[in-house]
């Protein structure tokens, strides 16, 4: 038998809130079954909770939901695995890229920060001191 997990479940795995694992949802990374009275419940397979986890991963590298969405996507479908590969890779250079350029603006911002705090330094020690 095929493991299932609840929202619940989930959320205490994964140290999230119920309420971003609906999120994830609406914005179509995950596709639980409908159970129960109305279809509220909600229930998770193996299947979807490695969609949650490939999505939390996405994430910790900084990649937007849609282009997680979009990777974990290929690798669902029935496509040559090279296309899906190329994709993955356009995709985190791109993320590099960003990586990179808000680097050098914060290597900017630090050296910027540094030069102030040289100038306020030089200019407290020819404060007179008092006594």
């Amino acid at each position: 038998m095929t493991p299932t997990y609840s929202i619940g479940q989930l959320a205490a795995e994964f140290d999230l809130t119920t309420r971003a694992i609906r999120f994830y949802e609406d914005m179509g990374l995950l596709h639980p079954e409908r159970t129960g009275a109305g279809g509220k419940q909600r229930v998770y397979s193996a299947k979807e909770r490695t969609r949650l986890r490939l999505t939390l991963r996405a994430k910790r590298l900084g990649l937007t939901l849609q282009e997680a969405k979009e990777i974990i996507d290929l690798y669902e479908s029935p496509r040559d695995t090279g296309v899906q590969l190329s994709r993955f890779i356009e995709v985190l250079t791109a993320h590099r890229q960003r990586l990179q350029t808000q680097l050098a603006d914060l290597q900017a911002n630090l050296a910027e920060i540094d030069e102030h705090m040289q100038e306020a330094h030089a200019l407290l020690a020819k404060q007179p001191s008092k006594k």
